[in-house]
C-alpha cells in the first residue's frame, strides 16, 4: 500500500476538521477546499493548505464539482482524497476519477460503490456470498 503524505478533504465544516485532526496526529499534511460562501469557515484555516473550489457556482454545487476537485488535488500534489460523508462520499464517478488519476480514494472502490449502491445488486452479491437475506422479490 502506498504511503499517504498529503490528503485533500472534499468536504467542509466539522467533517473536514475531524479528518484534519486525525491527519495531524498521523503527521499527514492536509488540504481543504472551500466555496466562495465558505471563505471564512473554520475548516479552511485548520488545513495546511486551502483552495477555492467551484468558482462561480452555488455553494453545494462547488463541493460537487468533481473535475475542479481533481484539478486542485493534482495541483496540490495530494496522495489521497477523503470525501467525508454526504456530497461525494458514495459517488461512483468521483471514485472512478480518483482511480484514473492515481489518487487514493479513502472509501469504497468504484467497483464496490457500483456493487452496493443499488439494492438489487447488493442483494445478489449477498446471495452469492451465502449471506442470509430477508425473503423478497428478485428484481
Amino acid at each position: 500500500m502506498r504511503k499517504i503524505n498529503k490528503i485533500l478533504v472534499a468536504n467542509r465544516g466539522e467533517i473536514a476538521i475531524r479528518v484534519f485532526r486525525a491527519c495531524t496526529e498521523l503527521h499527514i499534511r492536509t488540504v481543504a477546499i472551500y466555496s466562495k460562501e465558505d471563505s471564512g469557515s473554520y475548516h479552511r484555516y485548520k488545513a495546511d493548505e486551502a483552495y477555492l473550489v467551484g468558482k462561480g457556482r452555488k455553494p453545494i454545487d462547488a463541493y460537487l464539482d468533481i473535475e475542479n476537485i481533481i484539478e486542485i488535488a493534482k495541483q496540490a500534489e495530494v496522495d489521497a482524497i477523503h470525501p467525508g460523508y454526504g456530497f461525494l462520499s458514495e459517488n461512483i464517478e468521483f471514485a472512478k476519477r480518483c482511480e484514473e488519476e492515481g489518487i487514493i480514494f479513502i472509501g469504497p472502490t468504484s467497483q464496490h460503490l457500483d456493487m452496493f449502491g443499488d439494492k438489487v445488486k447488493a442483494r445478489i452479491q449477498a446471495q452469492r456470498a451465502d449471506i442470509p437475506v430477508i425473503p423478497g422479490t428478485d428484481g
